[in-house]
């Protein structure tokens, strides 16, 4: 039963905050505690769901929430993309009313769990883990391990490893394949890289993955977790990337027709 609810709009887009703030007249309304988790006084508030306002960026910011509460995901589409989102504006009102009345779906994604050798810091991504090197002038020089077994040194700017979730995104524009939603695997995408030879990999789930920015040279890099900076790296850093037990779960209202979407989103973003 849902009792609390907690709303996330973009908070630079206009419409979003407009449609969340009609978002929780209607759920107060009917007796359910509204709040932004992201405000401090909010922290020890467990929400039952999540709604998000906004694009993609904004789903995966509200998928750090979901996760952190165990708490199903819904996203309202308010940006320019919109392929992890469920609902257009014009269907919040039918939608939620689904959601009070329990008529709709779990689809669980799978994340990938990080961790920074360094410093210890672990994180959880929906989408994907990049090494880029920023501010960097020059291309960084990345060695990739696969299960301890040599994949490649990249000199590139970069190097993803995604989600198939995260596979129409960042590593989708860097030449990555599609791949199918619930496919348990990894893929690890090279950005820019200098030599023709590099090109993307698909890995399972269950490998784990090793990126060490090289030894042989000074450089410096960054880490980002789901489009945000997680700190800088330096020369010898490493980052060991894994499948996780942990899940999203975003509410479908409806079948989920994966191919069809792709097909209608690559096609404006052809435009």
């Amino acid at each position: 039963m849902l009792k609390t609810a907690g709303l996330i709009p973009d908070r630079r887009n206009k419409n979003a905050l407009i449609y969340a703030d009609r978002a929780k007249e209607i759920l107060s309304g009917r007796g359910i505690l509204v709040l932004d988790p992201r405000e401090e006084g909010n922290a020890h508030t467990s929400p039952d769901l999540i709604i998000t306002f906004g694009g993609d960026g904004t789903l995966l910011l509200g998928a750090r929430y979901a996760l952190a509460y165990d708490a199903p995901l819904l996203g309202i589409n308010l940006g320019t993309v919109g392929f992890l989102t469920e609902v257009d504006p014009s269907g919040m009102e039918k939608a939620l009313e689904a959601v009070f009345e329990s008529k709709y779906n779990l689809e669980n994604r799978s994340v990938l769990h990080v961790l920074n050798a360094g410093t210890g810091e672990e994180y959880y991504a929906l989408n994907d883990a990049v090494i880029t090197r920023g501010g960097y002038a020059r291309l960084i020089r990345v060695d990739a391990y696969v299960n301890n077994r040599e994949y490649g040194t990249f000199t590139s700017d970069g190097i993803i490893v995604a989600t198939p979730t995260g596979s129409t995104g960042y590593s989708l524009s860097a030449g990555g394949p599609i791949v199918q939603p619930d496919m348990n695997c990894m893929i690890i995408t090279p950005v820019c890289a200098h030599s023709m030879q590099h090109c993307p990999c698909v890995v399972s789930e269950n490998a784990d993955i090793c990126l060490i920015l090289n030894r042989n040279r000074e450089q410096s890099a960054v880490l980002q977790i789901d489009g945000q900076n997680r700190g800088s790296l330096k020369t010898g850093d490493k980052i060991y990337i894994s499948g996780s037990d942990k899940v999203i779960r975003l509410v479908r209202l409806g079948p989920y027709d994966f191919f069809g979407l792709m097909r209608r989103k690559l096609t404006e973003w052809g435009r």
